[in-house]
């Protein structure tokens, strides 16, 4: 009996395999089709890829660059961009360009620390509501609209005023402000997820509540949330730059993207470049972090599979 059952093991296996390899031929075709129809998904992808490994090698190490982004000469101020200065000087003579390398990851480790704190906060207490509801779900919803009633930029910025000027303090306000709108997309698509068929039977089978939310809700719900949270990381940035420009983030010797467009204004008129290039800059990133959310939202659009 044993040598009977033998093939009929190796065939289901073989067809699993058969299964597991078809899936990503069609995910990879899809990608590809995607990326055919709009190649600036592409192009985003490479920067946005780009930008997290220079932000994460540069965060671990500042000194890798050998720069002082604060070195002063005033016998260089003024000096529009050229192959010196590729982005030119500020009015004390700082490479401007220096500068942007030293405050890039600044800015994205706010985003991507707001964005992760946002995700697991969204995730435990929208599943949580959504999936139990009564009370409980009146409760967190009530909390979240409190929230959300006051315009985010006006909430962090007056949290960074109460915690004091700083990056962490700054990163911190923003955090405190991001997190309702991730708990009300968690709860609505937890609505969705519960009426399937697999989490019926999952309570069939005996499965504890808790422990369907935190094997079946949430996984699933993270899936489809990855597109917007990865679009968002562009909105952290330009509050934290926001804030930088309101003096509230990065202090000295530490620069941000938005302290350095501030730092330029006073001299817009005749040193343009000094505002401009860093703002150039945070466009590109935001822009870049945006379509690559489409990206991954078109890829796991169920009408793209079909």
């Amino acid at each position: 009996m044993t040598e009977a059952k033998q093939p009929i093991l190796q065939g289901s296996g073989g067809e699993e395999e058969e299964s597991e390899e078809s899936s990503r031929r069609e995910s990879v075709g899809i990608f590809l089709s995607i990326i055919k129809r709009n190649p600036l998904y592409l192009l985003s992808i490479v920067i946005v890829f780009g930008f997290l490994v220079y932000s994460l090698v540069v965060g671990l190490d500042p000194k890798i660059l050998g720069y002082n982004p604060n070195i002063i000469n005033v016998s260089h101020n003024f000096r529009p961009p050229s192959y010196i200065f590729p982005f030119g000087t500020d009015d004390v003579g700082r490479n401007i360009f220096l500068a942007v390398l030293y405050g890039a990851p600044l800015d994205a480790a706010a985003g991507i620390a707001t964005i992760l704190f946002s995700l697991g906060i969204g995730l435990l207490f929208g599943a949580t509501a959504g999936y139990y509801g009564g009370a409980l779900d009146e409760l967190i919803m009530r909390i979240t609209d409190i929230f959300l009633a006051f315009p985010g930029l006006v909430l962090a910025a007056a949290m960074a005023v109460a915690l004091g000027p700083g990056m962490i303090n700054a990163i911190i306000a923003i955090m405190v402000t991001w997190w309702p709108i991730y708990v009300r997309i968690a709860r609505g698509e937890t609505l969705s997820i519960k009426q399937n068929n697999y989490i019926v039977a999952a309570r069939a089978a005996g499965l504890g509540r808790l422990q369907i939310v935190v094997s079946h809700v949430i996984p699933n719900a993270l899936t489809s949330m990855v597109a917007y949270a990865t679009a968002d990381i562009g909105n952290v940035i330009i509050l934290f730059s926001v804030l930088g420009y309101l003096g509230l983030g990065a202090q000295p010797p530490h620069v941000d993207l938005g302290r350095i467009v501030y730092d330029g204004q006073a001299f817009i008129q005749f040193a343009p470049w000094i505002s401009v290039i860093p703002g150039i800059i945070i466009f590109i990133i935001v822009i870049s972090f945006a379509l690559t959310g489409d990206l991954i939202r078109d890829f796991f659009d169920p009408n793209m599979r079909r």
